[in-house]
C-alpha cells in the first residue's frame, strides 16, 4: 500500500519547476521504442497504446508502471552485460512520462508526433513467404488439466529450405500457455504414433526413480521457433538461418490453460526463406537439469545445469526458462582455462514474461567452453505464485511442476551439424533433440 501511496508524490515532485511534457512530442517516441511492439492490437497486452485518444485514460496507470518498473518487462540486471533489445527506459524516459502523467497528460501539438511505426497486420516478421496453420480447430475446456497437445503437419518440402525469420501466431491467447513449433526430421522415430493432422498426447510413462508420471514424447525435434508471453518472433542476422530439410515434418507442441471459459484455437506459423545460401546456421540449444528434487517450504532452493562446447560457435541470446516456484536465473562462462565470467543474471525472475536476452556483442566460444547455469526455486508460503508450498515439486510439464532449461540460440558455420558443435564423440549429441 505504501508503494501505491509514494508513486504519485514521486511523480508530482519529478514534475515540479520543469515544462511539461505533451505526448506527441515526449511520450509517444518512447511508447515507439518500447511499448507499441506489444500494446496494440491483436498482440499480447491488454490495451493498445498507438494514439494519444488510446493512451490517455491509461496515464496514470503507466506512470506507476514504469516507475515502479513493471513496464516494460525486463529481468536482466543491468550491471551485468548490455543487451541489443533491453526494453528497460532511461532514468530520463521515466522522468518524462511521470511529469506528463502529473500534468494530467497534455496532448500537445500533433505535429511534434514521430512518423508512425507501420507494422505489418497480423505478423511481426513481414509477409511470410509460407503459413502453417493447425489442421484442426482444438475444443479447449472450460476447467481441467488439458496435456501437452501435439499436431503434425507434413513440410512437403522436396528440398532443403533455410529460414532467415519465423513467428508463430497465437490464435487464443487468452487459453495458451505456450506454442513450441520443431522440426522433425525424415528419419526421426519421435512421436511415432502420431497421424499427421491429428491432435495427439503422448502416453504416460512412470519415472522408476521418483514414482512420478509424465507424458513421454521422446527425443524431440529441433526448435525452430516458440511462443510464450515476452518472447519476441525469430528474427536472425545477415548470412544466419535456420535448416529445415527436405522430406521434415513440422511439430506443433501446443500447452492450453483452462481458465473457467471454454474456447478453441487454430493457430499457425509463418516463415520467411532465406533469399541466398547462409553462412551461419542458427540452432536454439539447451542446458537443462531434470533431476531434482524441491523440497517444501523451501525459499531458495538451488539447482545447476551446463552444455559443453566441443567446436567453434557464436552464441546469440540466452533464455532462461523455470515455472512458477522460479526465483532467479544466472548464466556463466566457465572458459577451457577455467576462468568465469557472468553472462546474464536475473536477479528477480518472472514466469510471466519469458525473455529471450540479446548481448550487443555475440558470445564467441571455442572447444571446451562450457556454459554453466544456476537457478533458485521458492517452493514457500511466501510465493504467491506457489499453488503448494507443501509439496516436493519435481520436472514436468504443467505450470504447477518445475523446468530448468537455460536455453541459447547459438550460431556456427553452415557446413557443420550440431554434433560437431555440441557432441564430443559422434554420433551421440550432448542435448535432448540434437542430433549430428
Amino acid at each position: 500500500m505504501r508503494k501505491l501511496i509514494l508513486l504519485p508524490m514521486i511523480a508530482s515532485a519529478v514534475w515540479a519547476g520543469a515544462p511539461a511534457p505533451t505526448f506527441y512530442k515526449d511520450v509517444l517516441p518512447i511508447l515507439h521504442k518500447n511499448c507499441q511492439g506489444c500494446h496494440r492490437a491483436g498482440e499480447a497486452a491488454p490495451m493498445s497504446l498507438l494514439t494519444y485518444k488510446e493512451a490517455r485514460p491509461w496515464a496514470a496507470a503507466i506512470s506507476e508502471a514504469v516507475l515502479s518498473k513493471k513496464m516494460p518487462p525486463w529481468g536482466a540486471d543491468s550491471a551485468v552485460g548490455k543487451f541489443s533489445n533491453d526494453r528497460s527506459l532511461s532514468d530520463k524516459d521515466i522522468r518524462l512520462i511521470a511529469n506528463w502523467s502529473a500534468a494530467r497528460a497534455p496532448e500537445g501539438n500533433p505535429k511534434d508526433a514521430p512518423a508512425p511505426l507501420h507494422f505489418v497486420e497480423g505478423w511481426n516478421i513481414g509477409k511470410p513467404d509460407l503459413v502453417v496453420q493447425m489442421p484442426k480447430a482444438y475444443e479447449i475446456p472450460a476447467r481441467g488439466t488439458v496435456e501437452y497437445t501435439y499436431y503434425v503437419v507434413p513440410s512437403g518440402f522436396t528440398e532443403d529450405k533455410w529460414v532467415s525469420a519465423v513467428e508463430i501466431r497465437p490464435n487464443n491467447r487468452a487459453l495458451i500457455h505456450h506454442i513450441i513449433v520443431f522440426v522433425r526430421e525424415p528419419d526421426s522415430k519421435w512421436l511415432p504414433d502420431a497421424k499427421p493432422g491429428e491432435a495427439y498426447v503422448p502416453p504416460l510413462v512412470k519415472d522408476e526413480k521418483t514414482g512420478n508420471e509424465s507424458r513421454d514424447d521422446g527425443q524431440q525435434g529441433e526448435f525452430l521457433v516458440g511462443y510464450a508471453p515476452g518472447v519476441p518472433p525469430e528474427k536472425l542476422d545477415a548470412g544466419q538461418a535456420k535448416l529445415i530439410k527436405a522430406g521434415s515434418d513440422l511439430v506443433f507442441q501446443v500447452h492450453y490453460t483452462a481458465n473457467g471459459t471454454a474456447g478453441r484455437d487454430q493457430s499457425k506459423v509463418g516463415v520467411i526463406f532465406a533469399s541466398e545460401a547462409p553462412k551461419e546456421r542458427v540452432l536454439t540449444a539447451g542446458a537443462a537439469n531434470g533431476d531434482f528434487a524441491i523440497p517444501p517450504d523451501n525459499a531458495n532452493y538451488p539447482v545447476s545445469s551446463k552444455l559443453t562446447f566441443y567446436g567453434d560457435a557464436t552464441i546469440r541470446s540466452y533464455a532462461p526458462h523455470m515455472h512458477m516456484r522460479g526465483k532467479s536465473f544466472r548464466f556463466e562462462l566457465v572458459k577451457p582455462d577455467g576462468t568465469r565470467e557472468t553472462l546474464l543474471n536475473v536477479p528477480h525472475y518472472d514466469f510471466n514474461w519469458q525473455h529471450r536476452y540479446r548481448p550487443v556483442t555475440p558470445l564467441k566460444v571455442t572447444a571446451g567452453t562450457t556454459i554453466e547455469c544456476f537457478a533458485t526455486y521458492d517452493n514457500s508460503a511466501n510465493n504467491p505464485y506457489n499453488p503448494d508450498p507443501k509439496s516436493e515439486v519435481h520436472w514436468g510439464d504443467q505450470t504447477w511442476n518445475e523446468m530448468m532449461i537455460g536455453f541459447m540460440d547459438v550460431a556456427f558455420e553452415a557446413k557443420k551439424t550440431p554434433g560437431d558443435i555440441f557432441s564430443e564423440t559422434k554420433p551421440e549429441a550432448q542435448t535432448a533433440g540434437l542430433k549430428p
